[in-house]
């Protein structure tokens, strides 16, 4: 995203860093990441690859770099609908709907995410371990908090750890995101989100 307080210098190189990104996240997720070589992204970019090379020193480099910024991206956003305004359960509204949004905004990406971390090549991620993995760890405890919040002040009964809780919404909404990837007009990922919620809220057994 460019930054209009930069010198018109700097904002052209992230414009063309942001262009070389987003070619590359279309041919990685058409094709996979050991199927694209630099070349086919500087010409899909429209870049010389000598230009290309001047931002990245190699395709693993350029797909680190991809990977971190947009998980910022989600991160950022679902954190923002997590601790914004309302009581815990349209705090876990608005994460349903936010997650549903960023992911759908940016099929590209998740494709690519669910086929690269599903094959092979999820070993080439292992520097990224540990900075991502602190990410989504932190994530998981904000959301814990609504749900621990939310049994202190009596609008959830304990059932569970407030941790585990969080990791059973956050697999629900994964489901279904995955779900709708694979056949969105069969699956759509759902517009109201207590659809996902209520297999929380309201559970399975009949009493």
């Amino acid at each position: 995203m460019e930054n209009n307080s930069l010198p018109r210098r700097e904002r052209e190189k992230l414009r063309q860093r942001e262009e070389m990104l987003d070619a590359a996240v279309q041919l990685f997720s058409e094709k996979g990441f050991h199927n694209v070589s630099m070349h086919e992204i500087a010409r899909k970019s429209e870049f010389a690859i000598g230009t290309l090379y001047k931002f990245f020193k190699n395709k693993e480099d350029l797909y680190k770099a991809l990977v971190l910024e947009k998980s910022d991206t989600f991160h950022d956003a679902i954190t923002a609908a997590i601790e914004g305004p309302g009581d815990e359960i349209e705090k876990l509204r608005n994460y349903v709907r936010v997650k549903g949004q960023v992911f759908r905004d940016n099929v590209s990406l998740v494709r690519l995410y669910f086929a690269e971390t599903r094959g092979t090549s999820f070993n080439m991620m292992a520097g990224l371990d540990r900075e991502i993995r602190e990410r989504y760890g932190h994530f998981l405890e904000a959301l814990a908090s609504i749900f621990k919040c939310g049994i202190k002040r009596k609008r959830f009964m304990r059932i569970a750890d407030p941790y585990y809780l969080a990791v059973a919404i956050e697999s629900l909404t994964n489901a279904f995101l995955l779900l709708w990837l694979e056949a969105p007009e069969r699956h759509p990922y759902p517009e109201d989100p207590d659809t996902i919620l209520n297999i929380l809220f309201k559970g399975l057994v009949a009493v």
